[in-house]
């Protein structure tokens, strides 16, 4: 992206689809069908996931900055209860994901050699301490970035010390089955983001894992989710509450739904108004190439009538000579017979 693009879209950030009296470029408001709600809340997957392993494309409604600023300043003086419709949206994907970890979990469990309840413990206890190390050396590496040197030195100190209890750790699974076993790499799935965790990774792969956009991804999603959900079963009663009191009087946009519902009626009249035109209009034309029909039906039975009658009158014509020529055989031989008397 340009430096004019990006300073496009900060604009449109802040000031939304009307900055120096435009319209957006999509053509449609905020509360339309076709604009991502998760989106006017930050927390669209599509967005959230871009550019990683697990990237899933363009998102099939419309992100725009203008649409989501416009958005926030119009839910300062109306509830729009979009945050019902990001839930609703976060949970389907979520359990999307919780079911291809399971599915990986399964796939592990068939093709890796079972271990006794012994060793399994050992090895989780490794994989554990390994995950808690990435995640902190990670969140050091951030601290540090930031500026923040005492907080990300103080990681480095658990760090250490987690480091030490994995040795440990290590040991107690490698004494407690064969060397040929131990060499085979032991996978686990990542709970958040369903990848594969080798039980001999290194701490700088896991940080990689851990402080990676995929992981870090999910975790903004799964937080986001579960904030949404501390209020939702309280926002759709207010919302139906809030609905049944409009329903009782005269008819007003109380919420994202209704105002979606009002939009998409708005496009459907002319496209209603249009359908009925070209129903019309194919209604006439039948009509015409019925009558067309008809007509030239009656070209034709004119045709065959006046071909019957020159059949007929030219076999009568021919029936007429006939009888001229018989005529005039008998006369022929009649005249001969009487001079020969």
């Amino acid at each position: 992206m340009s430096a004019h693009e990006q300073m496009r879209a900060m604009l449109d950030q802040l000031m939304g689809t009307s900055r120096n009296g435009e319209t957006d470029k999509h053509g449609v408001k905020f509360y339309d069908d076709s604009v991502c709600k998760s989106f006017l809340l930050q927390c669209c997957p599509h967005e959230i996931l871009s550019s990683t392993r697990m990237d899933l494309g363009e998102c099939p409604k419309i992100h725009d900055l203008a649409l989501r600023a416009d958005y926030e300043l119009a839910s300062k003086t109306k509830d729009y209860y979009y945050d019902i419709d990001a839930t609703e949206h976060l949970e389907a994907f979520i359990q999307d994901c919780d079911r291809r970890t399971t599915a990986a979990k399964q796939r592990l469990a068939e093709t890796q050699e079972e271990l006794s309840a012994e060793v399994t413990e050992k090895a989780n206890s490794v994989h554990e301490l390994a995950e808690q190390i990435g995640q902190k050396l990670a969140r050091a590496e951030a601290l540090g970035e930031e500026g923040m040197v005492e907080e990300s030195v103080k990681l480095m100190g658990e760090i250490d010390e987690l480091r030490k209890r994995k040795a440990v750790a290590e040991q107690e699974y490698r004494n407690s089955m064969p060397a040929s076993s131990y060499q085979q790499q032991k996978l686990r799935v990542c709970e958040v983001c369903s990848a594969y965790l080798g039980i001999h990774d290194n701490d700088r792969r896991l940080a990689d894992h851990f402080g990676g956009k995929l992981h870090l991804g999910f975790i903004t999603i799964r937080e986001k989710l579960a904030e949404l959900k501390k209020t939702v079963e309280k926002r759709r009663e207010d919302r139906g509450a809030e609905r049944e009191r409009s329903s009782g009087g005269r008819r007003h946009y109380v919420g994202g739904r209704e105002l979606d519902r009002r939009a998409r009626r708005h496009r459907e009249v002319p496209r209603e108004r249009k359908d009925e035109r070209e129903r019309t209009d194919r209604e006439r034309g039948e009509r015409e190439r019925d009558r067309g029909r008809d007509r030239e039906r009656e070209r034709e039975k004119k045709r065959s009538r006046s071909r019957s009658k020159t059949r007929r009158e030219s076999r009568e014509k021919s029936r007429g000579r006939d009888r001229d020529a018989r005529r005039s055989r008998s006369y022929r031989s009649t005249s001969r017979e009487r001079r020969r008397e």
